[in-house]
Formats: C-alpha cells, sequence, structure tokens
C-alpha cells in the first residue's frame, strides 16, 4: 500500500520520507475539529489507536513504513478493515506532516508551543526521543496547555527516561508492565495525580492478597517510583506498606552423573551450548550473546561482556570445548561470507557503537557465535538481519532433553550455572573465586551454594556416618 504525502503534485517519496517519524501527540484533538460526520470520526480515530498500540508492540516508529507493515498485517488478519485504516492513516500521516511544518489545523498557539517544548511522544527508528520528548513532564507543566498525560503519553515518556539510562530491554518491558499494572489498579485515577497512599495499597495488595514473593514486590516498588518520580516528574511522600514474607529458596542442583546424562541427550549445537553453560558457568542470554572476539582460545579465557548490572568479566573456559569451538568459528565463516555475498545488514550494535561505527555490523569479529538458522526481523529497528539464537528455543532443549535423561527435576539453563558453582565448590575451589567468575557483586549470594554443596560445611560429616 502507497500512501502519498501530497496527491495533488504527485510527486515521488524519498527514502528518508519513509522512515521519518510522525511527531503527532495531539491528533485527537485535531482530528475532533476536523468537520466529519461524528460515526466516520469515531472509526478514524479507532483505527489511528490500533496503528499507534501496533507501533508500541513492534517498538516501532509511527512513519510511512510502519503504516504499511500494519495495513499488511490487517490484510492478512481482518481484511475488512484494511479498507477504513487506509484512510484514516492517510489522514494521520498528511495532518501530521503539516502539523510539523506548522501549518493550523484548529490546533491553538498553546498547543503548538507545548509541542515545541517536547510533547512529540513517537520514538525515533533508533530508539531514542526527541530533545523536548526527554524533558519529561516536568517542561511540559509550563506550557500553557498543561494536562495530565494520557495513557500513550505517560507510557512513551517512561519509555524515554529508561532509554536515556540505557537500561536493557528487558527492564524496559518489566517496567512497562508494572506500570501498566498498577494504573488498572488505581483506575479512575491516572499516574499523574497517584501519590505514595495508592502506591502503598498496590505494593501491599501485592503482598497480602497476591502472597508474591519480597522479589517481585521489590521490582514492582521500583518499576513504580521509576515511573512517577523520573517519567513524571513528580516527587513521591514516605512510602509505608506490608512486605511480602520473606523466603529462602535453594537452587536446583545435578549431580556430576546427572550432569553427564543430561549432555548425553543433546548433539551438535545443543550439546555445545549446554557444555559451555556449564564449564564457563554462563547465565543463558550471556551464553547467546557470545561473539567470536569474545573467545580467548589461545589463553583458555571466555570474556562476558554486558552481563546482568552492564558489567563485563572474564571467566574460565574449558579446555574440554576448544577444538569444538575453533570448529564452530571456522563454520561460521562460511556463513558470513554468504551473509556478506547477499548483501544481508550487520547483526545488531548498541546503539552509541553502531552511531560511531556504522560498519561494524558486518565484520567478523562482531558476529554472533552462536547465529541462528534464519534471519529475522528486528523488532525495534524493524531491520531484517541474522540475530542470535532465541533463549525459548534452547530452554526447551535442556528441558526437553532433561526427560529423556530420566531426571526427575525441574533443569534449566541456569541449572547449569548452578551446577558450576556447586561442582566448583565442592572440588575445593575458593569462594571469592567463584564470586568473580559468577559475576556476583556480593560474595553473599555466592554463599548460597554452600548450602547444597554436596557436602555442606567444612570437614563436616554426619553422626550416623
Amino acid at each position: 500500500m502507497r500512501i502519498n504525502l501530497n496527491p495533488s503534485r504527485n510527486r515521488m517519496i524519498s527514502a528518508s520520507d519513509l522512515s521519518r517519524p510522525i511527531y503527532f501527540p495531539h491528533w485527537a484533538r485535531v482530528l475532533a475539529s476536523e468537520s466529519l460526520q461524528p460515526e466516520v470520526l469515531e472509526e478514524r480515530r479507532r483505527q489511528i489507536i490500533g496503528f499507534l498500540s501496533y507501533c508500541r508492540r513492534s517498538r516501532a516508529a509511527a512513519c510511512i513504513t510502519s503504516c504499511r507493515a500494519y495495513l499488511e498485517w490487517l490484510d492478512s488478519t481482518a481484511p475488512g478493515r484494511s479498507a477504513s485504516a487506509r484512510e484514516a492513516l492517510r489522514w494521520f500521516v498528511r495532518a501530521g506532516r503539516r502539523q510539523s511544518e506548522g501549518v493550523e489545523l484548529g490546533v491553538g498557539n498553546a498547543d503548538r508551543s507545548a509541542t515545541a517544548a517536547g510533547a512529540g511522544v513517537t520514538s525515533c527508528s533508533d530508539g531514542r526521543k526527541s530533545d523536548g520528548a526527554e524533558r519529561g513532564l516536568g517542561d511540559r507543566a509550563g506550557a500553557a496547555s498543561a494536562r495530565p498525560p494520557t495513557v500513550g503519553e505517560w507510557d512513551e515518556l517512561l519509555v524515554t527516561q529508561i532509554r536515556r539510562r540505557h537500561l536493557l530491554l528487558r527492564t524496559e518491558q518489566t517496567y512497562r508492565e508494572w506500570a501498566h499494572r498498577f494504573v488498572r489498579f488505581i483506575r479512575p485515577k491516572t499516574p499523574a495525580v497517584a501519590d505514595h497512599r495508592e502506591v502503598e495499597a498496590f505494593l501491599t495488595d501485592l503482598a497480602v492478597r497476591l502472597r508474591c514473593s519480597p522479589s517481585t514486590q521489590k521490582q514492582a516498588l521500583n518499576a513504580i517510583v521509576f515511573l512517577i518520580q523520573e517519567a513524571l516528574g513528580r516527587k513521591l511522600d514516605p512510602i509505608d506498606f506490608a512486605y511480602a514474607a520473606p523466603r529462602r529458596r535453594v537452587p536446583v542442583i545435578l549431580s556430576r552423573e546427572e550432569c553427564t546424562r543430561l549432555f548425553e541427550q543433546l548433539e551438535g549445537t545443543s550439546r555445545l551450548l549446554g557444555e559451555l553453560a556449564y564449564g564457563s558457568g554462563l547465565r543463558n542470554l550471556e551464553l547467546l550473546r557470545l561473539r567470536i572476539q569474545d573467545l580467548d582460545l589461545a589463553r583458555g579465557r571466555l570474556i562476558v561482556r554486558a552481563g546482568k548490572g552492564d558489567k563485563d568479566r572474564v571467566t574460565v573456559l574449558p579446555t574440554k570445548l576448544i577444538p569444538q569451538l575453533a570448529a564452530q568459528v571456522e563454520r561460521l565463516r562460511g556463513l558470513h561470507t554468504e551473509d556478506r555475498a547477499n548483501q544481508l545488514p550487520g547483526v545488531w550494535l548498541p546503539i552509541g557503537l553502531s552511531r560511531k561505527y556504522p560498519n561494524a555490523g558486518v565484520s567478523w569479529e562482531w558476529q554472533w557465535l552462536f547465529p541462528s538458522r534464519e534471519v529475522s526481523r528486528d523488532p525495534v529497528s524493524g531491520i531484517t538481519r541474522r540475530h542470535h539464537l532465541l533463549e525459548g528455543s534452547f530452554q526447551a532443549v535442556i528441558r526437553s532433553a532433561s526427560r529423556r535423561a530420566g531426571i526427575d527435576k525441574r533443569v534449566t539453563p541456569h541449572v547449569l550455572r548452578h551446577c558450576f558453582a556447586t561442582h566448583l565448590l565442592e572440588s575445593g575451589t575458593d569462594i571469592r573465586t567463584v564470586q568473580e567468575l559468577l559475576g556476583h557483586a556480593d560474595v553473599r549470594t555466592t554463599q548460597i551454594y554452600l548450602h547444597v554443596m554436596q557436602k555442606p560445611g567444612i570437614g563436616v560429616r554426619s553422626p550416623l556416618d
């Protein structure tokens, strides 16, 4: 589907126009001022809301390219709705362009001042926001048209502040989920007027009625405080709430014999992944996000970059796996050559690095150590490229292998990391060394493995023995 921004001139749309974000925060107010039938206005409003929700789910900017992708999705899922959606998006694109060019659309000067002050809520294609949007609600309060932010606006403000602090995508998803749960809890109030009493009631409900764990309650607290104080620029009074009952859980540990049985049920790349996770003590995503340059086969080291807390660390590389890893690297050379011949875009890089070195993504050393077989669409940038293996796929492989091996425990890839720490301690490795290899900030986190060792304590034997 082609959307012509100015059909009367019949001009061609450049590639930059296709991907240029449309900053149109007051589209609903502008649409209401149009001289259309009420049922037409309602249908257009509903279709535009559906399009913006699609953009948020796919983490893409509102632009002509997104419009085309949305209409193609509608054609495949609900063909009857595509015609009305096409008309609504034509209006959205044209009115949004005129809004950005300063053409009068029935919006007062105060509204345009608010927009100029940073009321834009659409993210750029690289995940950044406009300078105005980064200032948050505090700058909006001084505009002539100050008002509480709508659902879409506070959600975008939250995303803006998260990305300004370079938090992980998973943190962004978690904070947004908790923010929406909090908003549903305090209805009909909005987070723009919520105070410490609503926060206290929500956190108490989690602990008393839902019986959540302390870590879950702490996660919710962090997300809501971030939403109100950082995204919306409001100060919260001290919060007093009922804390979740403390719980202490011991990790699932496999014996060395069970680990051997588990690996025997794996083959090829899956076995290499499992043995590397166990042999180096890697988290699931740390394992899948390894790149070629992270291997130091000559010195027997493995570099984990941007691990939990965005920290790098060096861990041990099993000598047994060095020949297999060398063979894996050689196999990937052919895949890299094939991707370059097909002019496939480079692999994903951190945003700052991709701006500084635009061509680094096609370099050999940045390629994934465990790439996926098929290319897929990047949910943030919309670029079709080769990603690393999906974490869910490896989790399913481990669960299936544990059932075939007859292991009567809940086995996940993270269990292999627990086994790494426990077996090192059982073999006499110093706990501080294990702490460094695991990347724990506090040795108390590592001490939990002392309680699941085969012989707890130091030289302690049961009196029955």
